[in-house]
């Protein structure tokens, strides 16, 4: 048993932000983001906020698979940044889309949310019972993020993309997945700070830390890692992979990946200059960027790999 992707659909924020924008204000510009991250733009919500943008995104990928929302069994949100405690945002997107029949939770491993979603979907289709099931990768970062820190403001964008995926007895998927809970902190957004009657102190909304650096040389040396792992454990050499979809969190770190794997850098596809980093939503939006440019081609043996809070990483290695 395998699955495949039949589908795919993305929503990105629906204001455009410039790195001449953020210049005005924070002590920044264009030249020092561009040159340091890749970026150049990137898309905020100003209104869907998560769950809208979600939604949007799983209708464009229902209509690209030729699937109606009453066949899917199951939702699957990989997000960080839901409207709600509860109802999660998988199940605001049952309501919108019409899902009627499917169960729907919500997966928070921040950057790796998606990757580890699509492998949950795995677990379940072969669990049985499951055929077509909607994955999504959504964060609306932009309500976390501290717009006065010019060392986290200029790296984050809105959006959301979403895969539906079938079960099929041929092809190819397989997945790695890790966490490493001890460094947790180098990456980090509280959700509230703690406070009751009993403290005397009102909660508050954190907002996005990041150890820049830290996070650079996690990334640098666990994603190789995996996918070395994963080519291993599958027998597939790497001339086989047509892409390595990573998420699209820094070119520099995307660039290190590829000269540690000595891999071309044409075979690592990116979009960041125009999104920014969209958490979760970065691999999805990617793959449906190049699903509607035609540059996807059924039998390309793809690896996808993300990394993020928790520390979380991990990746998995499917044929389109």
């Amino acid at each position: 048993m395998t699955m495949k992707i039949i589908g795919t659909g993305s929503c990105c924020g629906d204001h455009l932000v410039t790195n001449q924008d953020l210049a005005q204000i924070v002590e920044t510009s264009d030249e020092w983001i561009s040159s340091r991250t890749g970026i150049r733009s990137r898309r905020l919500t100003t209104g869907l906020g998560t769950s809208g943008m979600a939604a949007k995104a799983a209708e464009r990928a229902l209509k690209d698979g030729n699937v109606h929302p009453e066949e899917l069994d199951l939702i699957l949100l990989a997000t960080s940044t839901p409207e709600n405690h509860f109802p999660n945002g998988a199940c605001e997107v049952q309501a919108a889309i019409g899902a009627v029949n499917a169960a729907a939770f919500d997966i928070s491993a921040a950057c790796t949310g998606f990757v580890f979603a699509l492998q949950t979907a795995y677990g379940f289709m072969a669990a049985g019972g499951y055929k077509k099931i909607l994955v999504i990768g959504a964060d609306d970062l932009s309500k976390v993020t501290d717009w006065t820190d010019r060392k986290t403001c200029i790296l984050f964008g809105d959006g959301a993309g979403a895969v539906v995926v079938e079960k099929e007895e041929k092809g190819m998927f397989s997945g790695v997945m890790k966490a490493d809970g001890s460094r947790g902190q180098v990456l980090s957004c509280r959700a509230r700070s703690g406070g009751n009657f009993l403290t005397g102190k009102k909660p508050e909304i954190g907002y996005i830390y990041m150890d820049g650096q830290e996070v650079f040389k996690f990334a640098v040396k666990k994603v190789p890692e995996c996918v070395e792992q994963l080519l291993k454990e599958q027998d597939v050499q790497k001339e086989d992979i047509r892409y390595y979809i990573l998420h699209q969190a820094n070119e520099r770190i995307i660039d290190s990946v590829a000269k540690r794997l000595k891999e071309p850098i044409e075979k690592f596809p990116m979009d960041i200059q125009d999104h920014g980093n969209t958490s979760a939503a970065s691999i999805p939006i990617l793959l449906d960027e190049m699903n509607r440019e035609g540059r996807l081609t059924r039998g390309d043996k793809l690896i996808l790999a993300g990394f993020g809070g928790g520390l979380t990483w991990g990746a998995a290695l499917m044929e389109w």
